[in-house]
């Protein structure tokens, strides 16, 4: 008989979220998290069983015959052929066919261990994600809408241990840094005896576009460990000789952690530049915010080629800088600097129409609809769908994805600013002298470390700057720039001429020799290997997708 099951395509299993574990981590982890041939052992997300015949593996080494391992799986193939898999590699698979939020955590298992499912906050909705956030609250862990399905997932896989139980589990790197992520690190740290992490400097999942760290937590319900473990590794098969770690603590709660080992050297010109006020967060420089969402950046921005041939007046229009951030790696976006990216056909002019728009505009509006960009999301939830809410020009542009390090940019043209890049709207007492000079006094090394510490890496070793990790974001503070003034001036054209060449590390040395004169050459010298060691990480993390 012709079966009607579903095939499990490579689609279908990104949709739920699977990503099938290298052999050499669920080898490492079972061998970590399993002590006893006695050990009951439980994978939340059994998919094909990589980590049930790893653990029969483990059991069989320390003596068990023929041992039982459990697993929960959502998909019913998977959950056949984990059996069938376990069978053959000398052990018994006891497989739920269920969501694992469905399980009641009777808190019996010695060690779990498991790849999560990873489905983003976008695509994780509706009873799912309610089941989830449920699961996580009754542990005491309450997470926000925008948390994707791991977070639910690993504390609810923790309180299925028994007391000095281990868990072992591959998340993404998200667990170090996202905000959304606080309240599970904090969960780790509060819950075990020890918490040790494992990153590495390339990606095992690269169809996934994360990047990956394995969290080793034991002694479930301990003494609190209140301090993690970071180790570094270069991929699953390098895992039996992990990098020295080093250890990070923290009593914020939405602070990240760390996964490279910052230099005694560069603690030291941390505790010297922050306290004594030369380096502030740019939060006490400004407001840093979103750009413009328009829901249809094709229809509503606009070259000055296209204004010219549908006929839109001027006052059916708003100067924009153009979507994307690559001409934003000078000092400036000068009037000079528009002219010529409208030149050279960028959209510069954003659709807004007056109160009483040209019979050209309502022309181009009405092409719109006939083509259904009113139906886009962002336009059908507003009235009318064809005016798009703007912001006034930000006195500075912060560029949100970078491939090298992100950039602060002075507004001169006073353009409007899209999502594509953030605004900062900086205090009236220091608007001119910012202005005027962070641009130029941001290139420094201190700041390009901070970049790389409140920002995020992102496929292809992007590194990416949201608001709110801009607000803790390392600046030269007020009175660093006025003392430095004269200084930082005459520099500005050798910066500039360094940035149009692309030569950013030449723009930087020149700035560290005056806004970071004041640190001794060892401590100067660890600040720079340190930012440097940090984007390399990134960037050669990105190449290996």
């Amino acid at each position: 008989m012709m079966s009607t099951a579903i095939p499990d395509t490579a689609s279908a299993r990104k949709a739920r979220g699977a990503f099938f574990t290298p052999e050499g981590v669920t080898r490492h982890l079972a061998e970590w998290a399993i002590q006893s041939a006695d050990d009951t052992v439980l994978e939340p997300s059994a998919g094909e069983a990589a980590f049930l015949v790893a653990a029969v593996g483990r059991l069989r080494e320390l003596g068990a015959r023929e041992p039982v391992v459990h697993g929960v799986e959502l998909h019913h193939a998977s959950a056949r052929v984990a059996r069938k898999v376990v069978a053959e590699a000398g052990g018994i698979a006891r497989i739920r066919v269920s969501d694992f939020f469905l399980t009641e955590p009777r808190g019996t298992y010695a060690a779990v261990i498991g790849n999560p499912p990873f489905i983003r906050y976008q695509d994780f909705s509706g009873e799912a994600r309610d089941r989830a956030r449920f699961a996580a609250q009754a542990q005491g862990v309450a997470l926000t809408g925008l948390a994707s399905s791991w977070a639910a997932f690993v504390v609810h896989a923790a309180a299925h241990l028994r007391p000095g139980g281990r868990l072992g589990m591959v998340l993404p790197a998200e667990l170090l840094s996202t905000n959304y992520a606080a309240p599970v690190r904090q969960f780790l740290l509060s819950r075990f005896e020890s918490v040790e992490l494992v990153t590495f400097e390339t990606q095992i999942f690269p169809d996934a576009e994360a990047d990956t760290v394995l969290v080793k937590a034991s002694g479930w319900l301990g003494e609190p460990a209140s301090v993690a473990t970071l180790r570094q590794t270069r991929d699953a098969t390098t895992l039996g000789s992990l990098h020295e770690g080093t250890t990070w603590a923290t009593t914020d709660l939405a602070a990240r952690w760390t996964p490279l080992h910052i230099q005694d050297a560069t603690v030291e010109a941390i505790t010297e530049l922050i306290p004594s006020g030369a380096f502030v967060p740019l939060q006490e420089l400004g407001d840093t915010t979103l750009g413009m969402v328009t829901g249809a950046n094709r229809f509503f921005t606009l070259s000055p080629q296209r204004v010219r041939e549908l006929g839109i007046p001027q006052r059916d229009l708003l100067r924009v800088s153009p979507p994307g951030s690559s001409h934003l790696r000078g000092l400036a976006l000068t009037d000079s600097a528009m002219t010529r990216l409208g030149q050279d056909d960028q959209a510069t002019w954003l659709l807004y129409p007056s109160k009483n728009p040209a019979p050209e505009t309502l022309a181009y509006i009405e092409s719109g609809h006939a083509t259904g960009v009113d139906t886009a999301y962002k336009c059908r939830v507003r009235k009318p769908w064809w005016r798009v809410p703007v912001l006034a020009p930000a006195d500075l542009l912060l560029t949100y994805m970078n491939a090298d390090t992100a950039r602060v940019v002075t507004n001169a043209a006073g353009a409007r600013h899209l999502n594509s890049v953030h605004g900062v709207y900086l205090k009236e007492d220091i608007r001119d002298l910012a202005c005027e000079l962070l641009p130029v006094a941001s290139l420094n090394s201190f700041t390009l470390l901070g970049a790389e510490l409140v920002g995020r890496s992102y496929g292809g070793g992007v590194l990416k700057v949201e608001p709110r990790e801009a607000d803790r974001w390392w600046m030269p503070s007020a009175a660093t720039m006025t003392e430095h003034r004269d200084a930082l001036v005459e520099l500005k054209p050798r910066v500039q001429r360094l940035l149009q060449a692309k030569n950013l590390l030449g723009a930087v040395a020149l700035v560290d020799g005056v806004i970071l004169g004041g640190l001794s050459e060892a401590q100067l010298h660890a600040v720079r290997e340190d930012a440097s060691a940090f984007m390399q990480r990134r960037v050669t993390r990105g190449k290996s997708g």
